[in-house]
């Protein structure tokens, strides 16, 4: 490719540029450079660039593609010295005539800039308390008793008195000596003034006072209702509490000293130091006073009818500039700091010099300094957006399909085009239910390609709830339209994961005979434009992207993550973990793939995000061919409630809140104002309709039948014996009829899945296989797949399955090493390999089967995993594919609430009459298997008999205000027993007051789990001939190993010894290290201690775990 690179660098930056420039192209004048060079050598132009690239860094790249042809490629560094084709300006002025970017639409910007530079004048005062600077001097050990927010909040307090908000802040703008005394003279002093806890602050201080106070007991981490434990102690802060939708705290007025920190009872002396200030207080230095005049006299211009604390927009932006700017301020050692005659009486803080730490920030110099970052964040908000990375003109994105199977995606697209400008004012919320195999994942970037402007480009978010699947989506996305690293950012967690993904992936493209020169073709044809934004001088965003981290996260242009990336922004209980994920929030639109496949109790979290998002500016799409519609008529509402909150503070005043909704699937797509709930409800309703119509008419790919299931006894051998045995009977029955002959031996060989609800009995049925008499003619290879292996292990097992379950040409896994080798070395005509999986099989896999089997736990996992069956095969079938038992291990068992964990069912509240399949299920649910069911609820729904009644039921009163209760409510009703009612997911967005606790994160937490868990690592001893159980310990970064090998029962070969029956994944633990090692050029030591680690619950295995490399983890009984 010729290209022709243009510079319009200033001062030194022109001297770095041509040093660089120089090496790969020959000048054709003083700032232009052309040569010709492969997309390779581009790259690493452009990296190198980027790498030196300072504030006066501009340079243009131009693909010249013909003679009278040219498109730009990219710009690096200050793209404002070039148009959107990449011109150079033929003059300039330093006036700014245009002065387009004061046209700003933010209504409350210099509110929050106020409040939150009041409020970091304030945040620290409580740290010149006796016992803050004796713990900053190390004379102070023990625990805070009341932490310094807390007492800065007193402060104020004392200083606002009964006053309303001109009076206090009229005597802030000039302070009389008796104002300077009152902040002292009438501090209230909790755990000594015994009418402490009759005076609540929030309950007497007037609103612009209120709005202050709250931000400084926030600026470390949101107030947290205090729970106790059995004998009345406060439990640790955030600790869930006792309570139900009728008995919620009004906020902020309930917030006491306990919703910051665990009180307990002391001795006056123990508490005194608290509330003692030796030195006085920063109130009385001069540059304080100055500062303080200045806002005040500000502060008292605002005109407001609501309180601010009834704008979670306002107090939340204001909290974010707030713990931005004390971060930031307090990670400054020398270079940056305010410089002044500071008191050396009270200090802020402390820092690390050469291993001794040190008395760092005098307090006033802190308090000012924060002050001074604060008014630069907050007043450089409205240009953040427009500072960031973006990709424009992507002819990928734009490409019309030429594979008929994706030409939905041509409408959908024009849609979103034709609705750009209507979602850019009223938002937008859209629904895509394609089916599987249709194209979704790139469908959602090309919708928001679309509804972008298409000259400053796109910036959105793919947010998945699998680790698997958020690599798959972004890989995905990096082939098919060849996206590179700055382009796309991939978050998933853990390095390790991340590691051994990429070098399968590296692995499969040598195996790819397709050749790399027509991939490079491919990757020229999918050139853009990256608009590399300006974060380094940004006031705002060079803070925020000052950690590594952080900035990645926020600086790619697409971020496909796992949610959990994105949940601090509503979840962050402590720290300034929700900084990085609300401005990814507010500079770029979400996706939210398979939002349904959460567990119930994740999606109160859920659709708190939906909400934050629309508070913040984003447009959303819901991505998943099986939504309920209550889960989409409550994540509606959710972002309905949100966008309400943005219109008014943004964009024009008084315009009705209407998002534009928008619906797409294979059949066609459709879109409507969203002006409420039943308005959404009945248009979704006619979608999911006309839906449910097409797919009716569609061949039959997935046949299920229900298979009887019945056991002796309760005993768990017995049970897991007669599993055993019907697992066999139904996998030979199903293998007869849906095999597949091989080309080279004419083997009947086929692919089947058994899906089990827990991994325990699923170890103990698989034992019993292995024990278990296999006719003559047949030759069982078993894999055992779930998430309890070291990861090396799993990451094998995961890729080949990969490869051998990609069934798109039907022939291609008879050629195949593995497969291969395993036909040829045995004589049995039937080749059966089974996956005997637990629920992570349903979903996150593009795995083709060529049937299943299922013990159920609900409607919705019998439906994903029908997914797997002919995935990539989608052809008429007679004879059904698909085996439901009609019960699952828990009836057998005789537990109560047997469809649960996973599944619906819960003892009390949502309980099943009855646990076999004849009765839960309809004929029409299982003998032709899609999505059907989830799409469209019965008109009278029955939950105590019908097991998708049951979902629909269930997630309609957690979602949907107004819906019917729990059927173990009204029981209890009518025997008149104590009423608990149970917490919507709605309450948060309902009641936006809820915003200013962690009420919600401790109630409703996201993917909340209380039972610790220990990391352990298998590694291989001395001589590299066997291995040892350690677990790690640590303590921040360093780390210690313990040996804990009598916790681990290694179970013997011969468990696994069937002449019949083969394991399908690796049977030998150090085998597959030292393969790995050896592909990544690795010692096997340091292989194992990065690739053999595992995280197991000590407290779920107080006898330890049985162990296998072809069984995985199970814990001992």
């Amino acid at each position: 490719m010729n290209v022709l690179l243009v510079s319009q660098c200033r001062k030194n930056a022109l001297k770095q540029t041509r040093r660089v420039l120089d090496q790969f192209a020959e000048r054709r004048g003083e700032r232009t450079w052309q040569t010709p060079i492969t997309k390779a050598g581009l790259d690493t132009l452009r990296k190198l660039l980027r790498q030196s690239a300072r504030k006066n860094t501009a340079v243009a790249c131009h693909w010249i593609r013909g003679h009278d042809h040219s498109e730009l490629l990219w710009i690096v560094g200050d793209a404002s010295q070039f148009n959107a084709r990449g011109g150079a300006p033929t003059n300039t002025s330093r006036r700014n005539i245009l002065r387009t970017e004061d046209e700003n639409d933010w209504h409350s910007g210099q509110l929050i800039h106020l409040l939150a530079s009041m409020a970091a004048l304030l945040h620290d005062l409580g740290k010149a308390s006796q016992a803050f600077q004796d713990r900053l001097n190390g004379r102070l050990e023990e625990r805070n008793r009341y932490r310094h927010e807390w007492v800065s909040l007193r402060l104020l307090q004392a200083f606002v008195g009964e006053d309303d908000d001109p009076s206090w802040l009229a005597r802030l703008e000039k302070p009389t000596a008796e104002d300077d005394a009152c902040w002292l003279n009438r501090l209230i002093r909790d755990g000594v003034d015994e009418y402490a806890s009759d005076s609540a602050p929030f309950s007497q201080l007037p609103p612009l006072a209120a709005a202050i106070g709250w931000l400084v007991v926030s600026h470390h981490r949101l107030p947290a209702l205090p729970a106790t434990d059995e004998i009345g102690a406060q439990k640790w802060v955030g600790a869930r509490a006792h309570l139900n939708a009728g008995n919620l705290p009004t906020l902020p007025q309930a917030i006491t000293a306990a919703w910051n920190e665990r009180v307990e009872p002391a001795a006056f002396e123990r508490v005194a130091p608290y509330w003692t200030f030796p030195h006085g207080l920063p109130v009385t230095e001069a540059a304080w006073r100055e500062r303080s005049r200045r806002l005040a006299r500000q502060l008292q211009q605002i005109r407001s009818d609501a309180s601010p604390l009834e704008s979670p927009y306002v107090m939340h932006l204001a909290r974010l500039s707030l713990m931005l700017g004390d971060h930031y301020y307090s990670s400054l050692k020398d270079q940056g700091r305010l410089n002044g005659q500071w008191s050396l009486d009270f200090y802020a803080n402390t820092s690390n010099h050469q291993g001794r730490r040190r008395l760092s920030q005098p307090l006033t110099e802190h308090l000012l300094g924060v002050t001074r970052s604060v008014g630069e964040i907050t007043h450089h908000l409205p240009g953040m957006e427009t500072a960031l990375p973006r990709i424009a003109r992507h002819k990928g994105f734009k490409a019309r399909s030429r594979d008929a199977r994706f030409r939905w995606q041509d409408k959908a697209f024009d849609l979103a085009t034709g609705l750009r400008d209507k979602s850019q004012r009223q938002g937008f919320f859209g629904v895509n239910m394609a089916s599987t195999g249709c194209g979704k994942t790139i469908a959602n970037g090309r919708i928001f390609y679309a509804l972008s402007d298409p000259e400053s480009g796109a910036r959105f978010t793919i947010a998945l709830g699998l680790r698997t699947l958020t690599l798959q989506t972004g890989q995905a996305y990096r082939e098919r339209l060849g996206l590179g690293s700055d382009d796309l950012a991939i978050r998933v967690g853990g390095s390790a994961s991340r590691a051994l993904f990429n070098q399968q992936q590296l692995e499969h493209q040598q195996r790819d005979f397709g050749g790399s020169e027509s991939r490079a073709n491919l990757l020229d044809e999918q050139a853009h434009v990256h608009f590399e934004g300006n974060l380094g001088d940004h006031p705002l965003l060079s803070k925020a992207v000052a950690d590594p981290h952080t900035q990645g996260l926020i600086n790619a242009p697409i971020l496909v993550c796992t949610v959990d990336h994105l949940m601090p922004a509503t979840e962050s209980l402590r720290g300034g973990h929700q900084i990085a994920p609300m401005l990814r929030l507010m500079s770029g639109d979400l996706v939210l793939d398979e939002p349904d496949d959460f567990d119930t109790a994740d999606l109160p979290a859920l659709t708190r995000l939906v909400y934050w998002a629309g508070m913040l500016g984003s447009r959303v799409l819901l991505s998943s061919a099986t939504l309920p519609p209550s889960l989409v008529r409550g994540l509606f509402e959710a972002y309905l409630s949100g966008r309400a909150e943005y219109q008014r503070h943004r964009g024009t005043p008084g315009a009705p809140v209407h998002p534009v909704c928008a619906w797409f699937d294979e059949y066609g797509c459709t879109h409507s104002d969203g002006d409420d709930g039943n308005a959404f409800d009945a248009a979704h309703h006619a979608f999911a309709r006309r839906r449910a119509d097409k797919l009716s008419m569609q061949p039959a790919t997935r046949r299920g039948r229900i298979v009887p299931l019945l056991a002796p006894s309760a005993h768990p051998d017995a049970v897991h014996q007669v599993v055993a045995d019907t697992l066999l009977s139904e996998a030979l029955t199903l293998h007869a009829q849906h095999h597949s002959v091989d080309p080279h031996s004419h083997k009947r060989v086929s692919f089947g899945l058994v899906r089990m609800a827990n991994i325990e009995p699923l170890v103990a049925v698989a034992q019993a296989l292995y024990r278990a008499d296999i006719p003559d003619g047949y030759q069982v290879h078993l894999c055992v797949y779930h998430s309890q292996y070291p990861l090396v292990l799993r990451s094998r097992l995961e890729a080949r399955l990969d490869i051998a379950l990609d069934r798109r040409d039907e022939n291609a896994v008879f050629d195949l090493p593995d497969i291969r080798s395993r036909l040829d070395s045995s004589e049995e005509v039937n080749q059966l390999f089974l996956v005997l999986g637990s629920p992570v099989t349903e979903v996150g896999r593009d795995h083709d089967y060529d049937w299943a089997i299922v013990e159920p736990s609900s409607m919705r996992s019998i439906i994903q995993l029908a997914g797997r069956v002919r995935r990539h095969r989608p052809a008429l079938v007679e004879a059904p594919n698909i085996a439901l038992l009609d019960t699952n291990i828990k009836t057998l068992k005789r537990q109560q609430a047997a469809f649960s964990r996973p599944g619906f069912e819960t003892e009390k509240l949502w309980p099943l009459a009855q646990h076999r399949l004849e009765t839960l299920l309809r004929t029409e649910e299982f003998d032709s298997i899609d999505s059907r069911p989830r799409l469209l609820p019965a008109e009278a729904l029955e939950p105590t008999k019908k097991l998708v009644d049951l979902e629909h039921a269930r997630l309609a009163s957690l979602m949907v205000e107004g819906a019917a209760s729990a059927p173990g409510q009204r029981r209890r009703k009518r025997r008149g027993e104590p009423q608990q009612t149970e917490l919507g997911a709605y309450l948060f967005y309902r009641t936006p007051a809820m915003t200013l606790g962690a009420v919600p994160i401790q109630q409703q937490p996201f993917r909340e789990d209380n039972e610790a868990d220990s990391e352990f690592v298998l590694l291989p001893d001395e001589n590299e001939e066997d291995f040892g159980f350690w677990r790690s310990d640590r303590q921040g970064k360093d780390e210690r190993l313990v040996p804990v090998e009598s916790e681990l029962d290694r179970l013997p070969d011969e468990a696994i010894e069937h002449p019949r029956v083969t394991p399908w994944n690796e049977p030998d633990y150090l085998a597959a290290l030292a393969d790995q090692a050896d592909a990544m050029g690795l010692g096997l030591e340091r292989c194992a201690n990065r690739f053999g680690r595992i995280r197991l619950k000590p407290n779920r295995a107080p006898q330890g775990w049985h162990f296998h490399p072809a069984l995985g983890f199970v814990r001992k009984r």
